[in-house]
């Protein structure tokens, strides 16, 4: 019996014996194996919009196609758009030819043409005044948008003062030029000017085109669909602007100050190794981003966001994009 207990202990002992071996090999292997960081590549978005009201006519590119800047990329086609440009046309040819017809007085023909154009512009008022208040009542019953709404109030509105410019321009006519007519008609001509301008400037966003080299990433409407002022069409990635993204507790932060370097392997590029430069850090919400340092919690540390650019332009920075994994071996120092 004796035998069998000092068999048994001398077994116990060489258990404790190879468990703390184990445990001593582990401790210091964990000492030695880095701290395993995971980030992801992000680059400059750009969201591509307009002002103009319209229909999407044509797309000149598709999902996945590389763009160069100033490359078309959608016509829009607004017939409200042509018919302001139409409208504010014919007004800077009314004010111009009353501002040169002014100094020689009118004529019989002159004054019945700006009648017959205050009665037009009486007339189109009177139009859009009822087609307002129509709008108005649907509005309320929740027929029409508040775009279609603001949309009619203005076109009243413009009617309104272009029916006010002609019957003053009539009025004009009938009494002769002055002094202040010939200011007042001249000032007519800059401000029918202004109106072609800030129309033909809407007009300009009927072709939007790519306002940097890129990679288009979607498109969300398709050719034929309708259009409100500033919906998004397409985002363009600047595959140029690459930079990675990483979360690392404030403990960490040394290495990774704006201006450190540091290196990081891409499993979608074959474990490519890159050479990243920080230059950017910013600490994340504390809501979210406090973290024990220790077990008996005696303080917190908080997390860092920190952005870093590739160092080399090269074919493998060149085939970084977005969502595609970096793993950084981190090593205390």
């Amino acid at each position: 019996m004796n035998q069998n207990n000092r068999i048994l202990l001398h077994t116990i002992t060489v258990i404790i014996i190879v468990v703390a071996i184990i445990s001593i090999f582990g401790m210091i292997l964990s000492k030695e194996s880095p701290l395993i960081l995971q980030g992801e590549i992000e680059c400059t978005q750009i969201k591509i919009s307009g002002k103009l009201l319209g229909r999407v006519e044509k797309l000149y590119t598709s999902e996945g196609a590389q763009v160069k800047q100033g490359d078309p990329l959608v016509l829009i086609n607004s017939p409200e758009a042509n018919a302001l440009m139409l409208s504010a046309s014919a007004m800077k040819d009314v004010a111009q030819y009353q501002n040169r017809k002014v100094d020689a007085g009118a004529r019989e023909q002159i004054i019945a043409s700006l009648k017959e154009a205050w009665n037009a512009a009486k007339a189109e008022a009177e139009l859009a005044a009822n087609t307002n208040e129509r709008i108005e009542r649907l509005y309320k019953d929740s027929v029409v948008t508040l775009q279609r709404k603001e949309e009619t109030n203005a076109l009243a509105r413009a009617a309104l003062a272009a029916e006010a410019a002609t019957k003053y321009q009539y009025e004009m006519a009938l009494e002769g030029a002055q002094t202040e007519d010939k200011e007042s008609a001249k000032a007519m001509v800059t401000a029918a000017q202004g109106n072609v301008d800030e129309v033909r400037a809407l007009l300009m966003d009927s072709t939007l085109t790519a306002p940097a080299d890129g990679v288009i990433s979607e498109i969300y409407p398709t050719e034929g669909e309708l259009l409100m002022p500033g919906t998004t069409i397409m985002n363009l990635l600047v595959l140029e602007s690459n930079y990675v993204v990483l979360n690392i507790r404030e403990d960490m932060l040394q290495q990774f100050l704006p201006g450190k370097r540091f290196t990081g392997m891409v499993p979608a590029l074959e474990n490519a190794r890159i050479l990243f430069e920080v230059y950017y850090s910013s600490p994340l919400g504390s809501y979210a981003t406090w973290q024990s340092s220790k077990e008996n919690n005696s303080y917190n540390l908080v997390t860092f966001k920190i952005k870093a650019k590739p160092v080399e332009k090269n074919s493998e920075t060149s085939q970084l994009r977005p969502g595609m994994s970096v793993i950084v071996q981190y090593k205390e120092k």
